[in-house]
């Protein structure tokens, strides 16, 4: 593909910003986020530094109207009361948050007393995602989780009395010794909660965590391949059942109820990205931050605490669209291709994968122009993504 003339979105000011808590009350088996147990950390000074990236992150590539914000970790919702308000006010003195803005929190359930909450509410706060992962207390012990499945309920409690009505909680499949009868008891009772939205994730052993080495030494008794599936087409085939709309490979809403947040990301559009360990991706070069708790703060107090900054090429940002892009159910449309990367079309770009895939049934040709997983492309979707690296 002749991709010489293509620059991709040099000139897109993002309009989307993530900031990076790094602290959590305890190190789940499973995670390898950039993540530290919050007890004997620097907070404050945390906090201190994370200002001081805000301020010149403005001042390097000023922001025109941010249209969503997503606070991830760690356990952001770990900050006390007046924590939580010194850090969201320092984000809305920095950034011009749109009134309309999705503002979405990280929270694990047990840690959103009704002081934090209003602390949240009031500092711009309006949609949270609670860190669920299964409603079976055996397996949350499993996984390293400390809270219980009616701390769940009661944080979803305590929210809606707070006045938040846009809620969402992931679950996790293919857990250790997991079976099918188990998640679709959690699944139930997560639909009796009545939330707008579902994240429903199968778990990954991933570098760097405890399940990583039980797996390699023959310890981590994962369900078997064809029960994954099974669980993986129940949730869908559930909670189609109940009126959520699959919007994304892994994400269920009611209509209007999608995270704006994350479906930047399966754009491709840029966004700022702030905090220890965070990616970001504007002006074509993506970035990631310095991780480590106090070298962060170090950097961060002097200049942009960047790791490593990368400039990105118009074929791999090409690629990067339709890994991402075909996540969402809808897919891509020849109109954002052509929008991001100077009216190429779908098929210069990749004609000869896109007429694979088709011919495999995993691809389907969509009246946008693009191209959309079939329901098997569904269940197939690391073999479809990998036809664009």
């Amino acid at each position: 593909m002749n991709t010489t003339s293509v620059m991709p979105m040099h000139t897109w000011t993002p309009r989307a910003l993530y900031i990076h808590i790094p602290f959590c009350t305890n190190k789940c088996f499973y995670c390898d986020f950039n993540s530290y147990v919050a007890a004997g950390q620097p907070i404050d000074a945390y906090l201190d530094a994370l200002e001081n990236e805000m301020k010149l992150t403005v001042a390097t590539l000023p922001p025109e109207s941010i249209d969503t914000v997503f606070v991830g970790g760690g356990t952001p919702t770990v900050l006390d009361p007046a924590q939580m308000t010194r850090f969201l006010d320092s984000v809305r003195r920095h950034f011009p948050i749109s009134p309309d803005a999705e503002f979405t929190m990280e929270a694990n359930p047990g840690t959103t007393d009704p002081d934090k909450l209003a602390a949240m509410r009031a500092g711009g706060v309006n949609r949270i995602s609670f860190g669920a992962q299964t409603f079976d207390n055996g397996l949350l012990q499993t996984i390293g989780r400390i809270h219980a499945a009616q701390d769940v309920v009661q944080s979803i409690a305590n929210a809606k009395a707070a006045g938040f009505t846009n809620l969402s909680i992931d679950l996790m499949f293919g857990l250790p010794n997991q079976t099918l009868e188990q998640l679709k008891d959690s699944v139930n009772k997560a639909i009796e909660l009545d939330l707008p939205h579902y994240s429903l994730y199968g778990l990954k052993v991933e570098e760097n965590t405890l399940f990583h080495r039980l797996y390699q030494r023959d310890e981590l008794p994962l369900p078997e391949e064809e029960e994954e599936l099974a669980m993986y087409e129940y949730l869908m085939e559930r909670l189609g059942g109940e009126g959520y709309r699959q919007y994304e490979i892994s994400n269920f809403a009611r209509p209007g109820y999608e995270s704006r947040h994350n479906t930047t990301y399966w754009r491709n559009e840029p966004y700022y990205g702030l905090g220890a360990g965070a990616h970001g991706y504007a002006l074509g070069q993506r970035h990631m931050n310095i991780k480590g708790v106090q070298p962060y703060i170090d950097a961060a107090n002097r200049t942009l605490p960047r790791l490593e900054t990368n400039p990105v090429s118009a074929e791999d940002a090409m690629g990067d669209f339709m890994m991402v892009g075909l996540r969402m159910l809808q897919g891509v449309s020849q109109l954002d291709f052509g929008r991001q990367f100077g009216g190429a079309t779908l098929e210069d770009a990749f004609g000869p994968a896109l007429a694979k895939l088709q011919s495999q049934g995993l691809l389907a040709k969509t009246e946008q122009a693009g191209y959309r997983l079939t329901p098997q492309g569904v269940l197939l979707g690391n073999e479809v993504f990998g036809a664009f690296v």
